[in-house]
């Protein structure tokens, strides 16, 4: 296949500002992106106020431009001069808004993006904005339409008007698992041949290798002279910390087993809920938020942690399962939503909802070596399904088939199974020499 393609993906995320595992997925299909062969050429376009961040994971591929300042975010009064095919879109939404669909407060470009270029555009998160380009949307997950309470009027008003004209008007909506894809169906009615499941795998593979040296200065930096349990996130309400602190004082208390446990994650407008919570349950010797940390440190926080431990509530594919298991942390989670295909049998399983069960399956990873050692090894073994290369090249057979462009051999291949719940499909045809 020779045909040239040009991409735009959408990153206009400011580093450190809370997107959390959002952020870390967009430096991993970026920077795999950038290692493929091929014709194509992809365009990142980053936040006008922080464009440098991503630099250092671009490959000869890609090239890089600011995004539109203000970046768009809420449709304007005024639309700039649109391509046909965007005022043909315009034409669509203003039907769906005289029958009362979501979807009127979605952003309609003033023409930044059909400037680009580009045949296609991919906005890998939750932000969609309306062009005249064929496009493809990662929604991620519809949490918000099963924990309502975790959102602000305003942001469930955001997401009510952007997700299903996202999903809707799109050319493909892209999910990390099977079950996220049952529920965009499910929910937006959405035809399950636009929706492809493609998994991600570790993002943090594309920050290097922790020397000795690196993690013997993350061990002083963060005084991690005893063994600990290591809970990577944000500190939203479904992230589930507060269930996760009573977990630890029930094991004080009631069987005497003091667990150390330490948080990495950007400290959101919960955390003060959290903070008090440690307070009330005395847990500031045994436990620590260390807030943000940068990337090598947090793949030599995986290499040193006795054990990870995820008791989320909702999660459409867990970053942290497959960092876990990338730096060799065997590894307890919620038995909720994705996490069971995703961690098959390589993690200790446990209702997220029950402070006695999370307290279980922490007391049991800290005390019994042999389940620690099993796990590690199944997660190895249960990693090997997954690859940033894999997933790119997924992707850019997506690109491919939104532009309208001929698909190769290991294109339909890669598009006709879904490798998260489906192991058996193991080698990919061999792609035709370029």
């Amino acid at each position: 296949m020779t045909t040239s393609l040009r991409v735009a993906i959408n990153a206009q995320i400011v580093p450190g500002g809370g997107a959390g595992g959002v952020e870390t997925v967009l430096v991993g299909l970026i920077k795999s992106l950038g290692s493929l062969d091929g014709p194509e050429e992809f365009v990142i376009i980053g936040p006008s106020q922080d464009p440098d961040w991503l630099a250092p994971y671009l490959g000869s591929n890609e090239r890089f431009v600011r995004g539109p300042t203000p970046r768009l975010r809420w449709l304007k009064g005024l639309l700039g001069p649109l391509r046909p095919a965007a005022r043909m879109v315009r034409g669509r939404m203003v039907a769906m808004r005289g029958r009362g669909v979501p979807g009127a407060s979605v952003s309609m470009s003033d023409g930044f993006y059909e400037r680009l270029g580009c045949e296609v555009i991919h906005f890998p998160y939750q932000e969609f904005v309306i062009s005249g380009l064929p496009a493809v949307y990662n929604p991620h997950d519809l949490q918000h339409l099963h924990y309502p309470e975790f959102f602000s009027p305003e942001i469930l008003a955001w997401r009510a008007g952007t997700y299903p004209a996202g999903c809707r008007l799109a050319h493909t909506v892209a999910v990390a698992s099977a079950w996220v894809k049952e529920d965009v169906v499910r929910h937006y009615g959405v035809d399950p041949q636009k929706v492809q499941v493609i998994p991600w795998a570790p993002p943090t593979q594309a920050y290097p290798d922790p020397s000795p040296e690196v993690l013997d200065r993350v061990r002083g930096r963060y005084s991690l002279m005893e063994p600990f349990a290591l809970y990577p996130s944000m500190t939203w309400p479904h992230k589930n910390h507060i269930r996760l602190l009573e977990a630890l004082a029930r094991l004080r208390d009631r069987e005497h087993l003091r667990v150390r446990l330490v948080c990495t994650g950007f400290l959101n407008e919960f955390w003060p809920r959290i903070e008090r919570r440690l307070d009330e349950l005395r847990l500031r010797d045994q436990v620590v938020f260390v807030g943000m940390v940068p990337g090598e440190d947090l793949r030599a926080l995986y290499r040193l942690s006795q054990f990870v431990v995820i008791p989320t509530l909702f999660e459409a594919a867990s970053g942290p399962l497959f960092e876990a298991w990338h730096d060799g942390a065997p590894v307890a989670c919620s038995n909720v939503t994705s996490l069971p295909d995703q961690a098959g049998d390589a993690a200790l399983i446990f209702d997220p909802l029950a402070v006695e069960a999370i307290a279980a399956a922490v007391g049991e990873m800290t005390t019994n070596p042999d389940l620690r050692e099993s796990l590690r090894q199944r997660g190895t073994r249960r990693l090997a399904d997954f690859s940033w290369d894999r997933s790119a090249r997924a992707y850019r057979a997506v690109y491919r088939r939104a532009a309208g462009l001929p698909l190769s051999e290991e294109d339909q291949w890669l598009l006709s199974w879904d490798w998260m719940r489906d192991r058996k499909a193991i080698a990919a045809p061999v792609e035709p020499a370029r």
